[in-house]
């Protein structure tokens, strides 16, 4: 039944937008009228006016067509199958009936009847765009039969780039002190802006496990290292797991995971994080998602206990599907980082933040991403040594693309900015990061 379920929002989000060709030219009252509601994205509207008309009609290729579609919009895949078969019978050629049918067998569950379907669509002759998407719905297909056996996914992946400022600290090369009468002070190399290139290899995996119908256990494991040509002492490594459940109810999912996460800094253990985070998504209709979240964590610095902070953050977004198949979301959620030890409040912060981009398959090989953040946090006290509350606003911006080499392989290049403006300026910093990911994976 999940599998069902699924197939159903992917045939609804693919909807006309399968086959490029045109519906045929009319000259019939009937079905002239039933077209124009199909192309105004008004399928069930269309399906009973033709539904009534079948006993008279059938047999005709147009007519038969029409009702295909129109039945599938209004989700009545058996319907449809009937009706398009008919098609075919007559016109074996018909590459929109072809592609109407194969959806009309994911709606019903029929998923390897699907998957024949459209690779006989394909090799009938399609528009690039076309073909591109029947590549996407087989992947959909896939993963939808994943969903009701255990699967185990993973991943390595490398990555060069270059880091404007590897260790995030202020460019200027000296700093007033108010406490120490405004007096300017001048950093140390190692306390200013450094740049290098650096050089990533990472890799993880992923376990899902059905249990019940639509209850799914789930875990996994990554890791990385950073090593920087130069600066080696800025050199990162982190590990990460998680597990947890989640429950699938219809037009509601709802998950909740443990996890935790260790950074290393220079070979060091320098902070271990663990918490718990709860997600609730909503499907409004095929198009459209709201979801809602709430995270804690547990942040332990190993060499610097005073900054132990325990950190909440909730929050909500908004997700969109296109017709022409691109994707866009917002996103908002408030955070509070409460120091363990007390007389420390200037290390904790209330923040808030928002968060917009979205991504845009150009082709089967090529899609283009985005994203902007912005996050202001009010710190808790005084900074005793700037003698002042300290307030920051981050602004970070993040492009790239990824072309799949194959379907287990891809190229991502992108390019991440980030600027830091504090009123207490020695936090103030600018991050720029060009990197080249490549990808497998198995």
């Amino acid at each position: 039944m999940r599998v069902v379920r699924g197939l159903k929002k992917i045939v609804v989000v693919v909807g006309l937008a399968l086959v490029a060709a045109p519906l045929p030219v009319l000259a019939d009252g009937v079905t002239d009228q039933a077209k124009g509601l199909i192309e105004q994205g008004k399928g069930a509207e269309a399906y009973r006016m033709l539904d009534i008309l079948e006993s008279e009609r059938a047999g005709d290729p147009v007519y038969d067509l029409l009702l295909g579609i129109s039945a599938l919009d209004a989700g009545q895949g058996t319907r449809a199958i009937f009706a398009l078969e008919r098609v075919l019978a007559v016109e074996p050629n018909n590459v929109r009936a072809r592609a109407e049918i194969a959806r009309a067998y994911m709606l019903v569950g029929e998923t390897e009847a699907a998957r024949a379907e459209f690779e006989t669509t394909k090799k009938q002759g399609v528009p690039p765009e076309v073909a591109a998407t029947i590549d996407k719905l087989v992947v959909a297909i896939d993963r939808m039969a994943d969903a009701s056996r255990t699967s185990i996914k993973g991943y390595i992946e490398g990555i060069i780039g270059h880091d404007s400022n590897a260790n995030a600290a202020p460019s200027r090369s000296t700093v007033a002190v108010p406490v120490l009468g405004g007096l300017p002070f001048t950093l140390d190399s190692d306390s200013r802006t450094r740049s290098d290139w650096f050089g990533t290899l990472g890799g993880g995996i992923s376990i899902r496990h059905p249990v019940s119908p639509g209850v799914v256990l789930l875990g996994g494991l990554s890791g990385s290292h950073r090593w920087n040509f130069d600066h080696t002492d800025l050199d990162t490594a982190s590990i990460d797991a998680y597990g947890g459940v989640l429950l699938n109810q219809g037009r509601n999912v709802y998950s909740i995971t443990a996890q935790s996460s260790t950074l290393f800094v220079d070979d060091e253990d320098f902070r271990r994080a663990n918490g718990v985070t709860g997600l609730w998504q909503h499907n409004l209709d095929s198009r459209n998602q709201l979801s809602a979240f709430a995270q804690y964590s547990n942040l332990n610095y190993l060499t610097q206990s005073v900054r132990n902070a325990d950190r909440y953050v909730l929050g909500g977004a908004w997700a969109h599907a296109f017709r022409e198949g691109q994707v866009a979301f917002l996103s908002a959620y408030r955070a509070n980082e409460r120091p363990e030890k007390s007389n420390v409040d200037h290390l904790g912060h209330h923040a808030y933040g928002l968060r917009a981009g979205g991504q845009w398959g150009l082709d089967a090989k090529f899609t283009l991403f985005g994203s902007v953040a912005f996050e202001h946090r009010r710190y808790g006290g005084e900074d005793p040594s700037f003698l002042k509350r300290r307030s920051d606003d981050q602004l970070n911006l993040n492009l790239g693309a990824t072309y799949l080499v194959t379907k287990e392989l891809s190229v991502t290049p992108q390019i991440s900015l980030t600027d830091n403006q504090s009123n207490v300026h020695f936090n103030d910093y600018r991050r720029d990061i060009f990197s080249v990911t490549v990808r497998r994976e198995f």
